[in-house]
């Protein structure tokens, strides 16, 4: 990569369609990660592509992979694994991305995580949840292959039924629940009651609390557990790859968090992720791209991976090498985080985007030029102490809503003359505050001196 990478092209991003622009540019003034959108915003990654689309490919053929991303706060893990799922979705895959926490989706318990996964499931046509269409498809590929298979309209039912226990003998052995409550919402359907096939289909998906009625109505007992959401993942990869969706891109985000739990929470969640990573490795999950993300004091530190020796020794990269020599194919990836040309670089990026759909491009583009972009850059940075690496989401929100959309709504704002970039500590996220070792009251103002 140059010193000086050259700005975004007008004609590169003049293509993007208006709604699709307007989501970026939106969720970056909220100070957002994009659902969408982010090969727009991509910078640095490509040297990631080769291997993770290799891998992508490989599960779509029946395999599975895992793969660790280890960066710290602002090194854009989160943007690293949006970007991956929409790679995954023009491929046809599920995506679904889990932000582990102790209160709300502790790893330990996987059928938390199992829960989260289906709540968050998502596909290039469906956002979340995308779990009903699923099924429904997959409902309607029986259909299809039954009355292909020489079924008429009095026998439909009899030969779906068949099927549903062919594809999924495999899961009913493990899991006998998740296909007996796939008949009983189908089921629920063909007799009209909707609130039974919603209630069990929420069973499916892990909820805790469905009605005792609708479950003995779908022949199911209980509530999913642990053990049974290793099972009831597994069906759902069967779903989905007969539902046209040939794998899952599971994203477990901010493992790192394992790192503040009560010692013996740490330990079961450490040996759960060891034992899903088994899992992967061994073959049960076909489909499965499996991607966790954490800092890596989470991957080298005491309170970490390195407390269970067996998952250590799964997860051990050299790194010791210059980062230019990174090995995409390896288990871990290392994000180096951003300088501050790669900053820059990605300002111009979002001004030039912002710019094709402003009232007026060529003004937003002179206004706020290169030298501008690259300067507020720097401020942004030395803001938050010279830790360009934790300045990103904060940069761009700066950019997108204290500097472009002004420009853009009044003809005589000039950022040079009329605007001075304050950060408060209010802004930054704990992570963001934690990294940039910023005091814990009182705001930071800088003055942008040009």
């Amino acid at each position: 990569m140059s010193d000086q990478p050259p700005s975004a092209s007008p004609a590169a991003v003049g293509a993007v369609s208006p709604a699709r622009r307007r989501a970026v540019v939106d969720a970056l003034r909220r100070g957002a990660v994009p659902e969408s959108g982010l090969d727009l915003l991509a910078t640095g990654l490509d040297r990631f592509e080769a291997a993770v689309d290799g891998e992508l490919d490989a599960v779509a053929a029946g395999g599975s992979a895992f793969k660790a991303v280890r960066g710290e706060y602002g090194s854009g893990k989160t943007f690293f694994a949006r970007w991956l799922g929409e790679r995954a979705k023009r491929r046809g895959f599920a995506v679904a991305e889990v932000q582990v926490s102790e209160t709300e989706t502790p790893l330990h318990r996987l059928e938390t995580v199992y829960r989260r996964a289906t709540e968050r499931l998502a596909t290039a046509s469906f956002q979340p949840s995308a779990l009903r269409p699923v099924v429904d498809a997959w409902f309607y590929a029986l259909e299809e292959d039954a009355l292909a298979g020489g079924a008429d309209d009095s026998r439909l039912e009899q030969a779906v039924a068949k099927l549903l226990d062919d594809r999924l003998s495999e899961v009913s052995r493990g899991a006998p629940g998740f296909a007996a409550a796939l008949r009983g919402y189908h089921s629920a359907l063909g007799g009209g009651d909707e609130a039974t096939a919603a209630a069990v289909l929420a069973w499916l998906g892990g909820e805790p609390h469905v009605a005792a009625s609708a479950k003995r109505a779908a022949g199911v007992r209980g509530d999913l557990d642990h053990f049974g959401a290793l099972g009831f993942l597994q069906g759902l990869l069967a779903v989905l790859r007969d539902s046209g969706h040939p794998g899952l891109l599971l994203v477990l985000d901010e493992v790192e968090t394992l790192q503040r739990v009560r010692s013996d929470a740490r330990d079961k969640a450490l040996n759960a992720l060891r034992q899903l990573i088994d899992e992967v490795h061994s073959g049960r999950f076909p489909g499965l791209y499996l991607v966790i993300t954490g800092t890596p004091a989470f991957y080298d530190g005491p309170q970490g991976v390195q407390r269970l020796a067996p998952l250590a020794q799964r997860l051990a990269t050299d790194f010791s090498t210059d980062p230019r020599f990174d090995n995409p194919r390896a288990v871990q990836l290392r994000l180096p985080g951003f300088q501050l040309e790669t900053l820059t670089e990605l300002g111009r990026k979002i001004r030039d985007l912002y710019a094709t759909g402003s009232t007026n491009p060529e003004r937003v583009r002179s206004v706020a030029d290169d030298a501008y972009v690259a300067d507020l850059a720097q401020a942004v940075g030395g803001a938050l102490g010279g830790k360009v690496g934790v300045a990103p989401r904060l940069y761009l929100k700066k950019l997108v809503g204290d500097v472009l959309d002004r420009i853009d709504q009044f003809p005589d704002f000039d950022p040079r003359v009329y605007y001075r970039l304050t950060v408060d500590r209010t802004e930054l996220t704990d992570a963001e505050r934690y990294a940039a070792a910023l005091p814990a009251a009182s705001a930071d103002e800088v003055e942008l001196d040009l």
